[in-house]
């Protein structure tokens, strides 16, 4: 069963689901293109002037090492959408995700 992604960018989101913690599309756990499709979003937002989240060093100093810190540190607040072919779809908030990594 294919799946494609789409992080979708809910910062703050209030929408919960009926099943907790159950992912029903795609594996348990984050595959490596949701994982760049988010450190990718995220370095254009801090690109773009959006703050940073965890304290920068000196060793970090580029968006996408900044974005890659932010990722291992899991306090990105974002959700990924799996859907399906037949348009069906299950938004996952990012930690559920991290949790299975």
């Amino acid at each position: 069963m294919a799946h494609r992604a789409v992080v979708t960018l809910a910062w703050g989101s209030t929408r919960t689901t009926s099943e907790k913690k159950k992912i029903t599309v795609g594996p348990p756990k984050i595959t490596r293109f949701e994982k760049a499709r988010i450190v990718g979003a995220r370095a254009l937002q801090i690109s773009m002037g959006a703050p940073i989240l965890v304290d920068v060093s000196e060793g970090f100093t580029g968006p996408i090492d900044i974005a890659l810190k932010e990722f291992a540190a899991d306090i990105l607040p974002m959700t990924v959408r799996r859907t399906l072919p037949d348009g069906s779809y299950q938004d996952i908030p990012l930690k559920w995700l991290l949790a299975q990594h």
